[in-house]
């Protein structure tokens, strides 16, 4: 188990209480959670605030710093002779404790008697388990939890801002997404299994001692943003968004995503958007700085795509009109990008619009942007995806249609060539520093020309 130093996460939480001023602050680690029955389990994944704070990759814990007493405690069991057999030997809790500057260490069943309920703060559970804990542990329903506004908003504010040796991890991450991007780029041949390259993709980032930070996205039809089946058979002419990342031994993500044409070379039809989808990646992240609204790229990357499909022909217009009305929505249904670090949504789990929009900012409600999950102002310490895609989805291009909307913007008919089109989406993992931005990691083949030419090496 990889941990910072001492000094790091005893400063993490000194800077917490210092925000808070009083009261309990409860942290609940995860548990196991089995696959199909309870000796089977799924990979163990911490908590990321746990994490952040005590830095122990273990199940079973719960910690309470308990702010007016001046008090910091660990609840778990130590490993008994029983564990050991099937586990082998183990660093006591204890000493994992002081590790990360804790010398208390209590066992669970002395937890509630150590709260104060009146006093109490804790974060939202996200895990079924840990709200029936709380709960039960609070003597009240799992629909009457109430988790501290002010103590989401402390946690935010400390975690979204990463220190030098954080981003040090996040670039190993980085790199080692990239390798699984160049692995995937040399493996992809016309009629391969998509999941012929996926298996690459996974023996590159085992490799390097790394997981998935979230499932595989791999497949020729790029237009399901979310797709994670793999069971097609590629074939030449067809394109393939990439869209996988890994967690490091120290927790911390990659996200990056590529598009491959499966024949080593791109057609004309498909580099004029391939293009397109670059020129909006490459001049949102040359735009980016503390202070500007992510918001204002993400539109600005919008009017990009809404130009250059103008100049193809498939809609036509008035450009800001169409901005207005939020037509760009029907090419690129998501957001621009989100916060990352030990999560790859980072602290989503604490609430979306916590973490993505300042006080007073109201979602948009329009197809594109009110999926943007980051759209306040940057500051330095902030990373942030930055993923502009252009899609082309049958079932909403026919129901748009159907329904009239747009129609005085977009050409229908000639978006009926390009159903088969499927998706592009490029994306590039940015750190927001004082004089402007730095793309994490080493460069990982983006433009055309460079991804066609690691593809025929």
């Amino acid at each position: 188990m990889k941990l910072f130093s001492t000094e790091t996460y005893k400063n993490r939480r000194n800077q917490l209480k210092k925000t808070l001023g009083n009261g309990q602050i409860l942290f609940l680690g995860n548990n196991e959670a089995p696959m199909n029955y309870t000796d089977n389990t799924y990979r163990f994944r911490q908590d990321s605030s746990f994490l952040y704070f005590f830095g122990i990759n273990l199940p079973g814990l719960s910690a309470l710093i308990d702010i007016d007493k001046d008090e910091e405690t660990i609840f778990g069991h130590e490993y008994t002779i029983e564990d050991i057999i099937w586990i082998g030997s183990q660093k006591t809790l204890r000493s994992l404790a002081e590790a990360v500057g804790i010398n208390s260490t209590k066992s669970p069943s002395e937890l509630k008697n150590a709260i104060n309920v009146n006093a109490l703060k804790y974060l939202p559970p996200y895990r079924f388990e840990n709200k029936l804990f709380l709960a039960e542990l609070l003597n009240i329903s799992p629909s009457s939890l109430n988790p501290s506004i002010d103590l989401i908003k402390a946690v935010i504010a400390q975690r979204e801002l990463k220190s030098e040796e954080e981003i040090e991890q996040m670039t190993i991450a980085v790199n080692i997404t990239r390798e699984m991007h160049i692995s995937a780029m040399k493996a992809v041949k016309p009629n391969m299994m998509e999941y012929e390259v996926v298996a690459k993709i996974m023996e590159t980032m085992h490799s390097h001692h790394a997981e998935l930070s979230y499932p595989v996205i791999f497949s020729v039809n790029g237009q399901t943003l979310h797709n994670h089946y793999h069971g097609n058979k590629m074939l030449a002419g067809q394109i393939a968004i990439n869209d996988s990342g890994c967690e490091n031994d120290m927790m911390y993500a990659g996200d990056i995503t590529r598009t491959i044409p499966v024949s080593g070379k791109f057609t004309s039809k498909q580099k004029e958007i391939y293009d397109t989808v670059l020129e909006m990646e490459v001049d949102s992240i040359s735009s980016l700085k503390a202070g500007l609204a992510y918001r204002d790229v993400h539109i600005s990357a919008n009017r990009i795509l809404l130009n250059n499909l103008k100049s193809i022909g498939l809609v036509n217009g008035d450009i800001e009109e169409m901005l207005n009305q939020g037509v760009g929505g029907l090419f690129m249904p998501h957001g621009l990008g989100h916060q990352i670090g030990l999560d790859v949504h980072d602290m989503e789990d604490l609430g979306e619009n916590y973490v993505g929009y300042a006080e007073g900012q109201e979602r948009s409600t329009k197809l594109g942007l009110k999926s943007l999950r980051m759209a306040k102002k940057l500051e330095a310490g902030h990373v942030i995806t930055v993923e502009p895609g252009c899609y082309f989805i049958p079932e909403l291009i026919q129901k748009y249609k159907s329904e009239g909307i747009f129609t005085e913007f977009v050409n229908y008919s000639k978006l009926e060539e390009y159903y088969d089109f499927g998706g592009i989406r490029i994306e590039d993992n940015v750190l927001i520093t004082e004089n402007g931005y730095q793309i994490l990691g080493e460069s990982i083949p983006k433009t055309a020309e460079e991804v066609e030419e690691v593809m025929n090496l």
